[in-house]
């Protein structure tokens, strides 16, 4: 049996982070995974979907120039462009040996195959049989949830991986959930000519920010052609002539040529071995302590945690087991300042807790916010969305904050400091801001504080 001293089961952002640093540090480092090294942020995540972002904007932008600007000549949109871009620029036609070399140029040894804990210090990969004398660092990722809809196995379903593989789009599409990857995904399409139709079980789009955000979301896809279901929910699926068909009530169908499922992501930590070191079979995520612990010789990171399925929350986390492994001071993990970003446009960024989650949490609340068109820069951009702010008033700090606008999640910046330092309001109120900023707008809600 090989023995290393830390093996990592996962190479995505923050699993490849960890094995590349405690490499260089000079610790045997085994790293693992059955798929490509890098995950799914490079190849089907952040990356390539903000590839598709910027184009479908730049769509967007060329037909605002007549009411701005001028005149332009015809705009043709050409999907086969973007899907070049990502194939060549992005993911090297899905190869990751760019990454697997860096590591193993690290002194890492590196196993394709999937890997599983077997006990304290022992994990298998394929059934082949590893020790560890310092432990495993778990960072399995989440994989795209498939409601169980009557029928929907009789279909060729899409997920997030099949469109960012796409080397066409469909005439036409459904898509089931109007989350942050549902919504920034059809106002792709949309705007490459898509048809697209979103059904929704929660009454508004978005449903983890602030219903204020879903809201004014829905307005700007059905401005852009997008028809939006909120509130109901897929009963069954069927083929169709033209390709697939939606139940979703009593005489109510909706058809298209594809089918999108865009209903979240599920974390399988029993997949990983996590029993052998008892964490519950039926457990949702890996249980971690505040350094990323789930028992002495175990650490999580990433989405299997449930501190948030994003890049930025596994690299973050495997900053802290990267110290926790080589014994090095730190701060604990804390959450209360995540922040998110929806890319779609407008941006919707939020960090911390929403007005709901507040109200619910804390016995005195405040709340402000401005409309972006009401603002300078709004309104000479034309820009839509708003900017909130939630105060604790009783400590009379910001608790949580959106910022939905052009550049929303660059906006969100500032409010995210905020939050994470727990800075006073009325220090908030005695800065400058600049003129004529879209962040600007933070200053102008926090005067609006009732």
């Amino acid at each position: 049996m090989e023995t290393y001293d830390i093996a990592v089961i996962g190479m995505g952002p923050g699993g490849g982070h960890v094995a590349e640093t405690l490499a260089e540090s000079g610790l045997a480092v085994l790293g693992v995974d059955h798929l490509l090294v890098g995950g799914e942020c490079p190849y089907w995540g952040c990356i390539p979907s903000k590839m598709m972002v910027r184009a479908a904007d730049l769509l967007a932008e060329a037909g605002r120039v007549p009411s701005l600007a001028g005149t332009t000549g015809e705009v043709i949109p050409d999907w086969s462009i973007v899907a070049r871009r990502i194939r060549e620029e992005a993911t090297d036609t899905w190869d990751d040996t760019a990454a697997v070399e860096r590591f193993t140029g690290k002194g890492g040894t590196f196993v394709r195959g999937t890997g599983r804990l077997t006990g304290p210090g022992r994990i298998e990969v394929d059934g082949v049989p590893y020790a560890l004398t310092r432990g495993v660092v778990v960072n399995t990722g989440t994989s795209a949830s498939v409601p169980p809809i009557e029928g929907i196995d009789t279909v060729e379903y899409w997920t997030n991986r099949d469109i960012v593989e796409a080397e066409e789009l469909p005439a036409s599409v459904i898509v089931l959930g109007g989350g942050a990857i549902g919504s920034e995904l059809s106002q792709v399409m949309a705007r490459f000519g898509v048809r697209v139709t979103i059904v929704e079980a929660a009454d508004h789009l978005l449903g983890v920010e602030d219903p204020e955000a879903g809201e004014a979301l829905k307005e700007v896809l059905e401005a852009e052609g997008v028809t939006v279901h909120l509130g109901v929910r897929a009963r069954r699926v069927e083929r169709d002539d033209d390709g697939v068909a939606v139940v979703i009530g009593p005489g109510r169908v909706v058809t298209a040529e594809r089918l999108l499922v865009a209903t979240g992501r599920r974390a399988d930590p029993a997949a990983a071995g996590l029993a052998s070191v008892g964490v519950p079979d039926d457990a949702r995520f890996a249980p971690i302590d505040d350094h990323c612990r789930v028992t002495d010789g175990v650490w999580a990171i990433g989405d299997v945690t449930g501190k948030g399925a994003f890049t930025h929350v596994s690299m973050y986390q495997a900053n802290i087991v990267i110290r926790d492994v080589l014994g090095e001071e730190g701060p604990p993990a804390s959450y209360h300042a995540l922040p998110r970003v929806t890319f779609t446009d407008p941006e919707v960024g939020a960090v911390g807790m929403t007005e709901r989650q507040a109200r619910e949490a804390l016995p005195h609340v405040r709340v402000g916010s401005v409309q972006i068109p009401g603002t300078t820069r709004g309104w000479i951009h034309r820009g839509e969305g708003f900017i909130k702010v939630v105060e604790d008033a009783e400590s009379g700090v910001l608790v949580g904050a959106t910022a939905m606008g052009p550049s929303g999640g660059e906006v969100l910046g500032a409010l995210a400091v905020a939050v994470h330092a727990r800075i006073p309001v009325d220090t908030l109120r005695s800065m400058i801001y600049a003129y004529p900023t879209f962040h600007r707008g933070i200053e102008a809600a926090l005067a609006s504080l009732r």
